[in-house]
């Protein structure tokens, strides 16, 4: 599918937004390939709501809002059929990627917006190239897919656990960044959050897991060794988006601490993203003129 404006070589950008997305978005690489800055999350505050009014009442609000605008721009979106729309969702443990889907496309038809949650691959996974399990769950014409984890698990965790070397590393962000590029210059938009929360944050949110027998099949206690971890995956996740931020595929930072604010920003986006494309009904079938149903 081509781009549907031969201006813009890749569907669904928007034109340079306000103020307030200035912090959070990661700049794309230049054209020789190179970041254009280091990315530092320590400098980035995951306690920060730049796009919530100081009402959290007000706040929930307006993400029930969006939710339900985002579910009729769905509704043309499919009907549209031009493009498809990618969500990719990525944090450390408690950072509150289910709760995004639930509070963000809630309110959508399960019909138009589908959910992948990405664990360990399986034997067959593995047996095969990386990206061929994420190339079977990309989103068809005139659908949502949301990404729970991700291909960017890939390198995370075997960065941080040393089980590929940094010119393998090297190499992964160059096969990502090639990836999302026949993506978007296929018809998807792909929409990349980093769901940003501090490490106290975190600290909470595991013991809330601990303390409420509802919440123990969410809890493993290799989480804690994970947890142990916390400034080698910061780090993996400084480099990843400094290396794979592109025209085609930028990085959006949400802090997180707060659940509502989360889902406010990242929903604000969703919807924004949507109603960029100019979305339309298909054309009057002229079959269906003067018809009359008996």
């Amino acid at each position: 599918m081509p781009p549907t404006d031969a201006s813009a070589p890749f569907p669904g950008l928007l034109a340079p937004r306000e103020s307030r997305w200035n912090r959070w978005q990661i700049d794309p690489l230049r054209s020789d390939g190179k970041p254009p800055h280091k990315v530092d999350l320590r400098a980035m505050d995951p306690g920060a709501k730049p796009f919530g009014n100081g009402d959290k009442a007000g706040d929930q609000a307006r993400v029930l809002a969006l939710a339900r605008e985002i579910d009729e721009l769905q509704n043309l979106f499919y009907a549209d059929g031009r493009f498809k729309l990618l969500v990719i969702l990525q944090g450390t443990d408690t950072s509150g990627k289910d709760g995004t889907i639930r509070g963000v496309f809630g309110q959508t038809s399960p019909l138009g917006v589908h959910t992948v949650g990405w664990k360990a691959p399986t034997e067959p996974e593995r047996a095969r190239d990386y990206l061929w399990r994420i190339h079977q769950q990309v989103p068809a014409a005139g659908h949502i897919t949301v990404f729970n984890r991700s291909h960017y698990e890939d390198v995370l965790v075997p960065v941080v656990n040393r089980w590929i070397t940094p010119a393998q590393t090297k190499q992964r962000y160059a096969h990502i960044n090639a990836f999302e590029r026949l993506l978007a210059e296929t018809g998807t938009v792909v929409l990349k959050f980093m769901l940003h929360i501090g490490h106290e944050e975190q600290r909470e949110r595991l013991q809330e897991r601990v303390d409420d027998v509802t919440k123990h099949w969410k809890f493993s206690l290799g989480d804690l060794e994970v947890r142990k971890q916390w400034d080698g995956y910061q780090k993996a996740y400084e480099d990843l988006l400094e290396a794979t931020s592109t025209e085609w595929a930028p990085w959006t930072v949400v802090p997180a601490n707060s659940k509502t604010h989360r889902n406010l920003m990242i929903a604000t986006l969703v919807r924004d993203t949507l109603q960029s494309l100019n979305l339309r009904f298909p054309p009057e079938d002229p079959a269906l003129k003067g018809l009359r149903v008996e």
